[in-house]
């Protein structure tokens, strides 16, 4: 293994939950009051940055998105790709539920939920749009906050660098087929030109430039990497807080109208997060998979992209749309959802290695 990808599972191993990740939910809690407010008290700065388009792309929120975005990015190191084979059995499982099972169970839940259980409680001219943005939130999995997640349980780093380096390629590729597939599937008219284009925005530039830019720096040392990842870190965090600001500011009339709308939304995302955590747990411990890949494998099969969501769901559909609210409600929940399923994976070790062969409870691969 190459110099630096050791570096990077030690980064990847040992990076702490910041403070603003730890407290997500609480910022973006203050976000909806904030945007509710502003936008009911001064709307019309609101509606001046509404209209700042270019091709459909809002370019206000697309530059916060790439400062939310590229940081992320930069953490990916794709020489992990050589790592793959070391751990083909939690990959295979992580992929499988990621691409096979993830995106069209949330689907079927969206279905489920927004069209039939809770229809009668949610906008009729919307239903559409928040089966769009549920799509959309499971369609990518999660980048960055898997790597606390995967340290969180003692995770193996290499299997987790290696999966989430792997996701990110097959992700320029699969994403839009998938929610263009599903979107079909539900009846919704899929703009394919903007589709094409916010996969190419959001995921194939900043992924050259963050790893341009990633090369650049550890051409200087990995202490400057370091030191700017813990300077964009933060950046990254304020851009996140700063869209969902102007994402309410838009949607505050909607919520104030019909106030259940976020508990409502939130229902399909809690069960999506918890069954595919789940399925990839136990079919990790079917397998013999060791405990240390099990867990992030379950986490990163459960966690999402949401700033990847937040960004198509607005240029797809619109600053006002339901889509674009419901990929916020999986920001809202997603660091106590993944919490908790953080402490049943760490509580349930014990069970688990009662069915993996000595040899391969613990530890990375060259260690067994």
């Amino acid at each position: 293994m190459s110099v630096q990808c050791d570096v990077s599972v030690k980064q990847a191993a040992g990076a702490p939950m910041s403070v603003f990740e730890r407290w997500l939910t609480l910022w973006v809690a203050l976000c909806i009051l904030v945007g509710i407010g502003l936008g009911q008290l001064v709307p019309a700065p609101f509606r001046f940055l509404g209209q700042l388009e270019v091709a459909q792309v809002n370019l206000p929120v697309g530059l916060l998105i790439w400062v939310m975005i590229i940081p992320m990015l930069m953490k990916v190191d794709f020489g992990a790709l050589g790592q793959v084979r070391a751990h083909w059995r939690g990959i295979g499982v992580t992929l499988f539920v990621n691409w096979a099972v993830k995106p069209f169970s949330m689907a079927l839940l969206a279905w489920l939920f927004i069209r039939v259980l809770f229809a009668d409680w949610l906008p009729p001219e919307q239903l559409d749009s928040y089966v769009a943005g549920l799509i959309l939130l499971a369609a990518a999995p999660c980048t960055a906050m898997v790597f606390v997640w995967s340290r969180l349980t003692g995770g193996d780093p290499y299997f987790t660098l290696s999966q989430v380096a792997l996701n990110d390629v097959i992700m320029i590729f699969a994403f839009a087929p998938i929610v263009g597939l599903l979107l079909g599937l539900s009846s919704i008219l899929v703009p394919w030109d903007t589709l094409l284009t916010s996969v190419v925005l959001y995921i194939v530039v900043p992924v050259i430039i963050a790893q341009l830019w990633r090369r650049h720096l550890l051409a200087q040392g990995q202490g400057r990497l370091d030191a700017t990842l813990e300077r964009l870190g933060h950046a990254s965090i304020v851009a996140l807080l700063l869209t969902l600001v102007l994402l309410f500011a838009f949607q505050g009339e909607q919520i104030l109208r019909q106030p259940l709308i976020i508990a409502l939304l939130a229902v399909p995302i809690l069960i999506q997060v918890f069954f595919n955590s789940s399925l990839a747990y136990l079919l990790n411990r079917a397998v013999g998979e060791r405990h240390s890949v099990a867990c992030p494998s379950a986490l990163i099969g459960a966690s999402n992209f949401f700033e990847l969501a937040v960004a198509a769901a607005i240029a797809l559909f619109g600053f006002q749309s339901g889509a674009a609210l419901a990929t916020v409600v999986g920001v809202l929940i997603e660091v106590p959802v993944m919490l908790l399923v953080v402490r049943v994976v760490n509580r349930t070790k014990g069970w688990y290695e009662a069915n993996v062969p000595v040899g391969r409870r613990g530890g990375r691969a060259e260690d067994v």
